[in-house]
């Protein structure tokens, strides 16, 4: 029973950590959109920042509390499920 608490643990936690890297990925890639916009539509008024600046300090938040690392691919979730059950023995 314990065994099962520590991979559900992990698992919330590599969950956690997968949903940063894709706010991340979605913050980069609108906020690039948007200041491709803001160019093409009025370049001497920079309001793109503010979009970037509000949603960038969600971002750092989310961020500061995921505090992990690692590499987001095929294998990705189950090494850090794996890991995370490894640090809870």
């Amino acid at each position: 029973m314990e065994k099962d608490e520590k991979y559900l643990r992990a698992k919330r936690r590599v969950q956690n950590l997968k949903a940063f890297y894709i706010h991340l990925v979605v913050y980069i890639l609108v906020n690039m959109m948007l200041f491709v916009i803001n160019l093409s539509s009025d370049a001497g008024n920079w309001w793109f920042i503010y979009p970037l600046g509000g949603w960038g300090i969600g971002v750092i938040i989310h961020g500061l509390t995921t505090f992990t690392s690692g590499k987001f691919g095929a294998d990705w979730e189950e090494k850090k499920i794996k890991e995370y059950m490894e640090k809870d023995k």
